[in-house]
């Protein structure tokens, strides 16, 4: 039953099993891979065990997982949360992030992106200050940088870059640092409407079976060390 939903034949699949064929084609694992309904953490260590590499994923997973998702609920009026995806798209956040950072997120050509809002959200510089601004630009190109590499057939990812490369004279600047990767934790100032200069401790928590990002945001004390300025 497995071989023929793998498409392979019963004789080569129990070859397989005895460890008597040759080493199996990337074709042959992917389709094993499918016949067994692996998880990408499954596959990836099936593909390690025929010494190929784990096949890049295409995209981030398009849904948050469940358990993520009532993180986020839980948290609703008491820690802000948000969770973007591996290109950087703002899937999610609950009340408490949408009173901080709402008026940061405005619609646009390539929706919640946070590297699209970096360079173009009015609200961003009131909201973050200078020096935040300035900080989620930088951040924001080093990882448009590792998405990419990422997800290089990515149009989207694709077109983004070329967006911001024409229109920005900003972003291109911090593009030509040269600089890649993922800022794991960061002190974060936002100018509240109502509360005034409020101090958060931010930490990223990855997901990587479906290459999900959570931030939360501890509220923390304002103090003469961690003024931005």
């Amino acid at each position: 039953m497995l071989a023929a939903i793998a498409g392979i034949s019963v004789e080569y699949y129990t070859r397989l099993e005895q460890g008597r064929a040759s080493r199996p084609s990337r074709e042959i694992l992917t389709a094993l891979a499918r016949a067994f309904r692996l998880s990408n953490a499954e596959r990836d260590h099936l593909f390690r065990l025929a010494d190929e590499r784990p096949p890049q994923p295409r995209a981030p997973a398009a849904e948050i997982r469940p358990g993520l998702q009532q993180l986020l609920d839980s948290l609703d009026d008491t820690v802000p949360v948000t969770i973007h995806d591996g290109r950087l798209d703002m899937l999610a956040f609950n009340s408490a992030a949408t009173d901080l950072f709402g008026p940061i997120f405005n619609d646009g050509p390539y929706g919640h992106n946070i590297v699209y809002q970096a360079f173009t959200s009015a609200g961003l510089r009131i909201v973050l200050g200078n020096e935040g601004a300035e900080q989620l630009a930088r951040v924001a190109t080093a990882e448009l940088r590792k998405a990419l590499s990422l997800y290089p057939e990515d149009e989207l990812l694709r077109s983004l870059f070329r967006e911001l490369l024409r229109s920005s004279s900003e972003f291109s600047r911090h593009w030509e640092r040269g600089e890649i990767g993922t800022w794991s934790s960061a002190m974060k100032h936002i100018n509240h409407p109502t509360q005034g200069l409020l101090a958060f401790d931010s930490q990223m928590l990855h997901d990587p079976e479906s290459d999900h990002w959570v931030i939360l945001f501890t509220p923390a004390a304002v103090t003469a060390t961690n003024l931005p300025y």
